[in-house]
């Protein structure tokens, strides 16, 4: 009767008391530590069939451990955690769930931070300082910690107990990028700091002007290039053009090399002393001056009544004396060899007949000449009368050319003479060719 009744007081105890316990140690638990998990049953009370979880999610299952073992710890193992299991209690079974349990994983040193004591972009020749920096936690503020420095891939300095690496007299090659790593002593963890670019800044030489073209034979109106240009210096670069002390323009080169300024002749001030300046974050120089002089005409030249005619004089004659040439092959009487066909003058009204008398007159009565006639058409009709003083007379004088050898020569048998008329275009004139 007796066992009854602890057994009956027993079970409503048994569903209502929490049978589990997890257990994290250490405690406090820092970075590389190993951090172990324990499953415990109350009273001593035997578990089995053990599960641990974080964060909702399962990390293990174990028919017989009641142990999970995590390191080395980072701060990423930070979370809650709780377990599960079949707690055995006497003739009892029941599986039980533990109360979470938050763990915090503490960080042993901060991320080193790499720096330059002075610049990071320091002047060539000069030395350069890096330090990496970090700081323990106060808890382990005894422990030593071992720094590392790296330049692009190469190590510099491998595992020293001094946080700084100095180089003595930077260069252009020591450009680059730059980080280090702290690491505690006889530790399992390690930070890497962010990179950091160094720049070796290189002063400008002494930069050298040329005018193109040369800085002789030039003359108002010709195109003048400066051209400065230095043979070391880290970019940018900042050109200044002076014409005697005073500023004409300036250009920027980015990434370095020559700078050219672009300028027309257009009086002889601009004759003078020409200079240049580089300048960067480092130094400035100057050039020496160069001297540009006109030796041409010193205005620019504009058209006027005399030099605008001359260039157009010969083509105007040219001209003149084509319209004159085909005025006179077009007005001139034409021949050809051979006889000429036959022109009829049109029938006179009322039977009127048509008579020519021409006056000839010689050029040269010794030599081959050209003879001028003028030629008239007179008309003449039966059915007026003869008395008529006041007879109208359709008369046209036309000049001709005539050909003849010398007079000397001429037989005594009367020339054999040929004619042609021809209308003239611009009246009632007709034109009578003789040879």
């Amino acid at each position: 009767m007796l066992l009854w009744t602890v057994v009956l007081f027993f079970v409503p105890c048994l569903g209502k008391t929490v049978w589990l316990n997890l257990r994290a140690w250490p405690d406090p638990v820092f970075e590389g530590d190993t951090l172990t998990l324990q499953c415990q049953g109350r009273r001593n009370a035997a578990v089995s069939r053990v599960t641990f979880y974080k964060d909702g999610k399962s990390l293990q299952f174990s028919k017989d451990s009641q142990t999970l073992s995590v390191g080395p710890a980072t701060v990423k193992n930070s979370g809650r955690y709780w377990c599960s299991g079949q707690v055995t209690y006497g003739p009892f079974k029941d599986m039980q769930i533990s109360r979470i349990t938050m763990v915090q994983v503490q960080e042993l040193f901060l991320p080193p931070v790499l720096s330059t004591v002075h610049s990071s972009e320091p002047r060539e020749g000069s030395p350069v300082t890096l330090r990496c920096e970090t700081m323990l936690h106060p808890q382990r503020s005894a422990l030593r910690l071992l720094f590392s420095f790296y330049k692009e891939g190469h190590v510099l300095q491998d595992g020293g107990l001094h946080p700084e690496l100095c180089i003595p007299g930077a260069q252009d090659g020591d450009s680059g990028l730059y980080w280090c790593k702290a690491a505690p002593e006889g530790g399992r963890v390690q930070k890497q700091s962010p990179q950091l670019e160094i720049r070796v800044r290189a002063p400008v030489s002494h930069p050298l002007l040329t005018l193109r073209p040369g800085p002789t034979g030039l003359a108002v109106g010709d195109m003048v290039e400066l051209l400065c240009e230095v043979q070391r210096g880290s970019p940018p670069i900042l050109y200044s053009f002076y014409l005697d002390g005073k500023i004409l323009g300036n250009h920027s080169a980015p990434h370095g090399g020559a700078v050219s300024f672009l300028f027309p002749v257009m009086s002889k001030q601009h004759a003078g002393n020409y200079s240049c300046q580089a300048e960067n974050s480092v130094s400035k120089e100057s050039s020496g001056p160069v001297t540009l002089s006109l030796d041409g005409p010193l205005v620019l030249s504009t058209p006027t009544s005399s030099n605008w005619l001359v260039p157009w004089l010969p083509a105007s004659l040219l001209g003149v004396m084509v319209i004159a040439a085909a005025l006179l092959g077009y007005f001139r009487p034409w021949r050809k060899n051979g006889p000429l066909p036959p022109q009829n003058l049109p029938p006179a009204p009322s039977g009127e007949q048509h008579s020519l008398c021409a006056k000839v007159h010689y050029q040269n009565k010794k030599e081959e000449g050209v003879i001028y006639s003028a030629v008239h058409t007179t008309s003449n009709s039966e059915a007026r009368p003869a008395e008529s003083t006041s007879r109208e007379k359709d008369n046209s004088v036309i000049y001709t050319e005539v050909r003849c050898p010398q007079l000397g020569e001429v037989p005594a048998k009367r020339l054999n003479m040929r004619s042609r008329t021809h209308r003239d275009p611009l009246g009632d004139r007709d034109e009578v060719l003789y040879w």
